[in-house]
C-alpha cells in the first residue's frame, strides 16, 4: 500500500457526493485530476471501491469501510496539525456558523481580519435559510448562528452587528410605468416572495397583514438572489433587504418605492446559545467582534447611511 493523503481526501469526497464532478468543484480540482487519484487509489486494491450503473457512480460495501477508515486517518492528520499550531502558540481548530441567506453580504466582512490573523483556523459556514439556522442552533450543531429575527423558543445570548433595513422596491421601467404609489395599490401589484421559513418572507408577510392587504398576484421564489433577479426582469415588485441590492441601486436598475411603514428595521445578530460552553476559537472570535464591530461597520459599511 502506498496511497497518498490527497487520494484519500479525493476517495473521501467522491464517497460523500457520490459524484466525481462534484467532488472536483469542493475540492477546487479538475475532473481529470480526481478521475486519475481515483483510479490510482484504487489500484491499490484488489477489491472495487465504487462501481458505475447508468453513468452513476455507487460506493461498495467495501468502499463504504475504506471511506470510513480515511475519515478516521484526516480527523487524526486535521488534530496532529492543530496540536502543531497550538504549540506554536498560534490558534487552531473549527469556527462554524449557520447564516441567514440575507447575512452572506455582510458575516464575511466580520470574519476576514480574523481569520487572516488567525490561519490555523477552519472555518465552516452553512447559508441558508432562517428555519434551518435556528435549528442548527438549537441542535448545538454550531457555534455562532447569524439571525434578524431572534428565536422566540430557546434563550440565546447575542451580540449586535448591524441594522437590516427593507425596502419595497422595483425595476426602473416598472416604477416609472405605475406611477405614484401608496398602500393601496400593494393589493394589485405582482409581489414577489421567499419561501417559506425565510426570515425575509416573515417580515415581508407581517407588514402586509398589518395592513390589511389582500394579495392578489404572488410570486414564490427560494432565494434573495432568484427574488431580486425576478425584480430586475420585471416580473413583479418585492420587498428587499438594503445590503443585497447596493450595486442595482448605484447603477440606477432598481428604485425603492416609498412607501407608509418602511422601511422595515430589524437588526442582525450574532447569537449562540445561552450557556453554551465557547471553544477556544468560539471564544477568540467573540472576543473580535467586541472589539473591533464597530471599526468594521464605519469602514465597510458606510454607505449603508446614505438610505
Amino acid at each position: 500500500m502506498n496511497y497518498t493523503l490527497s487520494q484519500l481526501q479525493i476517495f473521501l469526497k467522491v464517497a460523500e457526493t457520490q459524484s466525481v464532478t462534484k467532488a472536483a468543484e469542493l475540492l477546487h480540482l479538475t475532473q481529470p485530476a480526481v478521475s486519475i487519484q481515483l483510479r490510482n487509489f484504487q489500484n491499490q486494491f484488489d477489491v472495487p471501491l465504487t462501481e458505475v450503473l447508468n453513468r452513476r457512480i455507487y460506493i461498495t460495501d467495501f468502499g463504504k469501510e475504506i471511506a470510513e477508515a480515511a475519515q478516521h486517518i484526516l480527523s487524526e492528520i486535521d488534530l496532529i496539525n492543530h496540536k502543531i499550531l497550538a504549540f506554536k502558540g498560534q490558534l487552531s481548530g473549527k469556527l462554524k456558523l449557520s447564516v441567514v441567506s440575507t447575512g452572506k453580504y455582510i458575516m464575511p466582512y466580520f470574519l476576514s481580519d480574523f481569520m487572516m490573523n488567525h490561519p490555523g483556523i477552519e472555518l465552516m459556514m452553512d447559508v441558508t435559510n432562517k428555519s434551518r439556522v435556528i435549528e442548527s442552533l438549537e441542535k448545538n450543531e454550531v457555534d455562532f448562528a447569524l439571525v434578524s429575527i431572534l428565536p422566540q423558543t430557546f434563550d440565546v445570548e447575542k451580540i449586535d452587528l448591524l441594522q437590516n433595513k427593507l425596502y419595497l422596491v422595483g425595476n426602473n421601467q416598472r416604477v416609472e410605468e405605475h406611477g405614484p404609489f401608496s398602500i393601496r395599490h400593494l393589493k394589485d401589484m405582482p409581489l414577489i416572495f421567499r419561501e417559506k421559513g425565510s426570515g425575509t418572507r416573515q417580515l415581508m408577510e407581517k407588514y402586509i397583514q398589518k395592513h390589511d392587504i389582500q394579495v392578489s398576484k404572488k410570486l414564490e421564489l427560494t432565494s434573495n438572489e432568484a427574488v431580486k433577479q425576478s425584480v430586475l426582469a420585471g416580473l413583479g415588485f418585492s420587498i428587499l433587504p438594503l445590503i443585497g441590492i447596493k450595486n442595482e441601486l448605484q447603477q440606477k436598475e432598481l428604485q425603492i418605492i416609498k412607501m407608509k411603514g418602511l422601511p422595515i428595521k430589524t437588526t442582525w445578530s450574532l447569537i449562540w446559545l445561552k450557556g453554551k460552553k465557547h471553544t477556544p476559537v468560539s471564544s477568540a472570535f467573540r472576543k473580535h467582534l467586541h472589539q473591533e464591530k464597530q471599526t468594521i461597520v464605519k469602514s465597510k459599511f458606510n454607505w449603508y447611511e446614505l438610505y
